[in-house]
């Protein structure tokens, strides 16, 4: 993994997005981007008549105490959105497990985190205790299953 300021970390297979996200205003008012980004306050509901347009959703954590994102990202994920949802701002390697639960697959922290630290808190459980965006299956449904 490389510096994840110059290139986000991605745990997809695609083509990432090349070119800047838009506001969720400013997506409504047009709506031919092909990337958005939702801030602390927007609705991320308002974005689900055209999940299938979108490329790329980034979502903005300007503090790492503020989990608005962590909502937003599985409302879209329960919506059936299927490209890149990126985490960008605040990002902390602590965060990212949970933040991936939740269904990001991508992370564009404002400050670098070290590639192994990051890969480490990402493989850190084998197993979850409750099903969430990410699709793992729990424990509990593994041992009764």
């Amino acid at each position: 993994m490389a510096d994840f300021k110059a290139h986000p970390l991605r745990l997809r297979d695609d083509e990432p997005v090349d070119h800047p996200a838009v506001t969720v205003d400013s997506y409504l008012d047009q709506t031919n981007a092909a990337a958005v980004r939702i801030e602390p306050g927007d609705d991320a509901r308002a974005l689900i008549p055209h999940l299938a347009s979108l490329r790329l959703i980034e979502v903005n954590f300007p503090a790492f105490t503020d989990g608005r994102g962590y909502s937003a990202a599985r409302i879209l994920r329960e919506a059936g959105y299927e490209g890149e949802l990126r985490a960008v701002g605040d990002v902390l390697v602590d965060q990212l497990a949970a933040m991936r639960r939740c269904g990001f697959d991508a992370f564009e922290p404002d400050k670098p985190l070290d590639p192994a630290d990051a890969e480490a808190a990402l493989s850190r459980w084998d197993n979850v205790y409750q099903a969430a965006a990410d699709g793992r299956t729990p424990i509990w449904a593994l041992r009764h299953g």
